[in-house]
């Protein structure tokens, strides 16, 4: 008779006093700061040239005469600054993400690495394509609706530094909401959620998606119904990712020992 297969011997994980996880979180801290102050150097070189950049859609939509202004003494240079800051950080992300898994890592299971190492990857890239999109798509048509309803003998000139504030909140808000189809994995595949009770729950979901939409959009419902639309469109998109994975999962069987237990 052929001798059983052996079973592989369970998973260990790695372990280490309070001290030395302070000192490891000390050290991807200190790297990831770092990070950040490499990627803040060529931003806040051509601050210039990349506010003009995310400036561009307004000043395509603005009046002919119209401009933006700098109503601060200290705007022209505060302004951009800022901008390059919240760039560096941007661009610098990955890498911080990257020092935050390697961190938690070793406290995984091997089949937890496997499923949460290409979710992470996912969130960063949805979440640069939700700012893209917002430039692209969202910006030309909202600022071509603000220029289109001034009224006669009022001039559109924005102030540079609420632009801002509105353009980095439009950023964040977009690269959110094109998270939705993580969010949406994560809850059904850590069976916190059921998929049919996703589904059930469509409405009040819609209803919660146009409160989001109206936090980190303009007071008009055509801002608002940009955001709001894409947002329920990938929490659908979510709803067939989490049962398409579901559906991958193949139940133990009677000579395998389920690792989720």
């Amino acid at each position: 008779m052929s001798e059983p297969p052996e079973k592989d011997p369970p998973e260990k994980l790695a372990e280490g006093t309070l001290i030395s996880h302070l000192l490891e979180l000390r050290d991807r801290l200190i790297r990831a700061a770092i990070a950040i102050g490499i990627a803040f150097v060529p931003c806040v070189t051509f601050s210039n040239d990349i506010f003009s950049f995310v400036l561009q859609p307004l000043i395509d939509k603005l009046p002919k005469g119209s401009t933006v202004i700098a109503t601060g003494v200290m705007q022209t240079f505060t302004t951009p600054f800022k901008l390059s800051f919240f760039l560096a950080v941007g661009l610098a992300m990955p890498y911080v993400l990257y020092q935050i898994w390697a961190f938690v890592a070793p406290g995984l299971y091997r089949h937890e690495k496997r499923f949460a190492f290409p979710l992470l990857a996912s969130s960063i890239v949805l979440f640069y394509v939700g700012i893209a999109f917002a430039y692209k798509f969202v910006f030309p048509v909202m600022f071509q609706f603000f220029a289109g309803t001034t009224p006669a003998g009022v001039a559109m000139m924005p102030d540079m530094t609420q632009y801002l504030d509105l353009v980095l909140r439009m950023f964040f808000g977009f690269g959110l909401a094109f998270e939705v189809p993580i969010a949406v994995v994560l809850l059904v595949v850590t069976g916190l959620v059921k998929i049919e009770k996703l589904k059930s729950n469509r409405g009040y979901v819609l209803i919660g998606i146009f409160i989001v939409a109206a936090l980190f959009t303009p007071p008009d419902a055509i801002s608002q119904s940009i955001l709001a639309i894409p947002m329920y469109l990938l929490y659908e998109g979510g709803i067939i990712m989490a049962k398409f994975l579901s559906g991958m999962k193949k139940p133990p069987t009677d000579g395998e020992v389920s690792t989720d237990s």
